[in-house]
């Protein structure tokens, strides 16, 4: 097995951690042994395109027609010259 050493805890953190292995009955050691062990047993699900989740949770809530103004021609530019 391997061993880790983690430098530059928060005094807080560790003292969470204390209470935290306290209340379960157990070291700090075995108490953060378990909180790694959990935590990256977890699966990370992979980053997605944004518009396609977006469009995936919304499409069953159904869509709406929007109606398109027509189009109108394009306008003559502006004319800037000093006469």
């Amino acid at each position: 097995m391997a061993s880790m050493t983690i430098r530059n805890i928060d005094d807080r953190l560790k003292q969470r951690l204390r209470i935290r292995a306290a209340t379960h009955g157990r070291s700090m050691e075995d108490e953060a042994r378990d909180i790694l062990k959990t935590a990256l047993a977890q699966q990370e699900t992979p980053a997605g395109n944004l518009a396609a989740t977006i469009r995936a949770r919304l499409q069953p809530l159904g869509g709406v027609e929007l109606e398109l103004p027509a189009r109108e021609p394009i306008r003559e530019a502006l004319d800037f010259s000093a006469s």
